[in-house]
């Protein structure tokens, strides 16, 4: 047989769904052995062979891997405990983060300022350091903790050169009191704000704190801190707080009442949106930035205007009780993001959206078309563009839902690296198909099994744009991993396919949904109950799951004598994918079932 024939049937192996599902893996950054082994080949070969034969390798660019670090990170980041592995990692990622980034200013440098950076003066500097001599002679002498004596501005400027447009315009706008910035996700703010901190403590003298709504959070701070201090200045930073040589103080804190006690400097507030006590997070920040040198910086993406920081943006929470101040205008949102303003209450506050970014430089690091065909238009416009979520006519309450987010390292019966996560504890699932574009959902739910436990979501994931027998085979692997008695598929439409491949090898677990409003009222039911009486959890660094349960609202059908819940599913609006898988699995639980109160045990003695 010739050599040809021989590879064109090779080739027919493999249908185009598991070489669609090959490449979406490969772009991701999967290893070809990762690959295999996700999708079940034999070898390797057959990805090495795909990836050369379609071209695959060109479609990571440079920017592209500068992208994917970035996602990775914040990956990490919310991670609840992780392994030795995913910190080693989240370090080394940190590490090449940084050095992209000032190679990318190298590159700024040599096109815009040729000759400063050949210059003595600028280069000199650099040079000291880079110098093995020097580095011998320096290491004679007796090192001074964080020692920062050495550090002069000319050393800052790579990075500065590196800044987009609109970190620059934050940059110039340091000197105001209290700064209020609205902005897309992943344009590079904590970034920013971690160096300028830094390079303020070392010429100040002043103490820096990083405020964030739980401790893990404001640690990415640190480690942004620690990375560029050895990147660009040679120095390598310990404590906690770190502790400079000029007697500056960086503190990295989450928001609880003790906070603040004993500590006062420059603040950095970060997702202030999001934090389930806003007023307590205010009240902490202001009262460490009380003196009048100190400044105050917040930064968020939006949540919902039934959010307290919703007032603080607009602007409320000032005119508030006060008749005079009741009419005074305040700029547009056009006006924000044209350059910020200084507003009546005297925060400068500023919008910076994704499309901003790209005008300002960020062309490199995203790709606009990507993100809008990843995200619904309700889900894009507040992750990216700034709005935020009216929820006015939604069943739930954004300060329930946040009650709802907790810290899973508590949760010392589960463990996601391990074979078996969950032992052999009963988990349901629960899968939401795609419709009309938006990404396929499936959820593991650990139902309480002992008194005062609660509903956990366990896992989730969203598959965008694969086929049937992909989400079938991941739903297969999970069944194997947990001891899962109950699938709850929504086989109204789309969904049918996948619940027929999923019934072949979990004929007993697996149960079809069909939607109507008499059962989707249920199901909604008996989630409501869940949130509203403070029984069901979920990681609080799942952040978009609240913008899921807000979509749902409540509304006649169209014959007028029935009420329903609609999560207004178009192709526009398509977001609630989470909140149905939840529903889905939930529905194995009764809506007369009642949480299990712990008991009171006393000893009776007798004579």
């Amino acid at each position: 047989m010739t050599e040809s024939k021989l590879r064109k049937r090779k080739t027919k192996r493999y249908d185009d769904e598991v070489i669609y599902a090959a490449k979406f893996l490969y772009l991701k950054k999967y290893t070809p052995k990762e690959i295999a082994e996700e999708l079940g080949l034999n070898s390797t070969r057959p990805i090495y062979y795909w990836a050369e034969k379609y071209n695959w390798r060109n479609l990571i660019s440079e920017s592209g891997i500068e992208e994917l670090i970035a996602l990775r990170i914040i990956t990490l980041t919310e991670r609840e405990n992780k392994s030795v592995q995913e910190i080693k990692e989240l370090e080394a990622l940190i590490d090449k983060d940084i050095q992209y980034k000032k190679q990318r200013a190298a590159t700024v440098a040599k096109v815009t300022a040729k000759s400063a950076v050949n210059s003595a003066d600028v280069s000199g500097n650099e040079r000291a350091f880079a110098d093995s001599g020097d580095g011998d002679e320096r290491k004679k002498k007796k090192r001074v903790k964080n020692d920062i004596s050495h550090v002069t501005p000319e050393m800052c400027q790579p990075f500065i050169d590196s800044l987009f447009d609109y970190q620059k315009h934050i940059r110039a706008n340091k000197h105001n009191d209290v700064r209020n910035i609205l902005k897309s996700r992943q344009i590079g703010a904590t970034y920013y704000f971690s160096f300028e901190a830094l390079e303020d403590a070392i010429f100040s003298g002043d103490n820096q704190i990083f405020l964030s709504a739980s401790k893990r959070q404001a640690e990415i701070f640190k480690n942004y801190i620690v990375k560029m201090a050895r990147e660009y200045f040679a120095v390598e930073l310990t404590g906690n707080p770190i502790i400079l040589s000029n007697g500056a103080e960086l503190h990295f804190l989450s928001t609880n009442k003790n906070t603040s006690q004993g500590n006062s400097g420059h603040v950095y507030g970060d997702e202030y949106a999001w934090i389930r006590d806003f007023q307590q997070f205010n009240d902490v920040a202001s009262a460490m930035a009380t003196h009048a040198k100190w400044r105050e910086t917040y930064f968020s993406t939006p949540s919902s205007k039934f959010h307290e920081s919703y007032s603080f943006w607009s602007g409320d929470n000032w005119r508030d009780g006060d008749p005079k101040r009741k009419n005074i205008p305040f700029p547009t949102f056009t006006e924000l993001r044209d350059g910020g303003r200084l507003c009546p209450d005297g925060q400068w506050r500023y919008v910076v959206t994704i499309e901003d970014a790209l005008k300002g430089g960020a062309d490199t690091l995203f790709n606009i078309d990507k993100l809008k065909q990843r995200y619904s238009k309700y889900a894009f416009n507040q992750l990216y563009m700034c709005v935020w979520i009216d929820d006015a006519d939604s069943i739930f309450t954004i300060h329930q839902l946040l009650k709802c987010g907790v810290d899973i390292s508590k949760w010392k019966d589960f463990n996601p690296k391990a074979d078996r996560p969950f032992g052999d504890r009963e988990v349901w699932g629960g899968f939401d198909p795609a419709h009309s574009g938006d990404g396929a959902s499936f959820v593991i739910i650990a139902p309480p099994a002992l008194p005062g436990e609660k509903y956990r979501l366990l896992e989730r994931y969203q598959w965008n744009g694969l086929s049937y027998v992909y989400q079938a085979n991941q739903i297969r692997a999970l069944y194997e991993k947990y001891n899962m008695t109950y699938i709850g598929i929504d086989a109204t439409g789309v969904g049918y396919g996948v619940y027929e491949l999923v019934k072949e090898f979990a004929r007993r677990a697996a149960t079809a949904i069909i939607y109507n409003p008499e059962s989707k009222t249920g199901m909604v039911l008996k989630v409501h109950d869940l949130v509203e009486h403070g029984q069901i959890e979920w990681s609080e660094s799942e952040l978009d799951i609240v913008p899921s349960f807000l979509m749902i609202k409540h509304q006649s059908t169209k014959s007028g004598n029935t009420m329903t819940f609609t999560a207004e599913r178009t192709v526009k609006t398509q977001h609630a994918d989470v909140f149905f898988a939840i529903c889905n699995a939930i529905n194995k639980k009764s809506l007369s079932d009642k949480p299990r109160k712990r008991r009171g045990w006393s000893v009776l003695s007798g004579n």
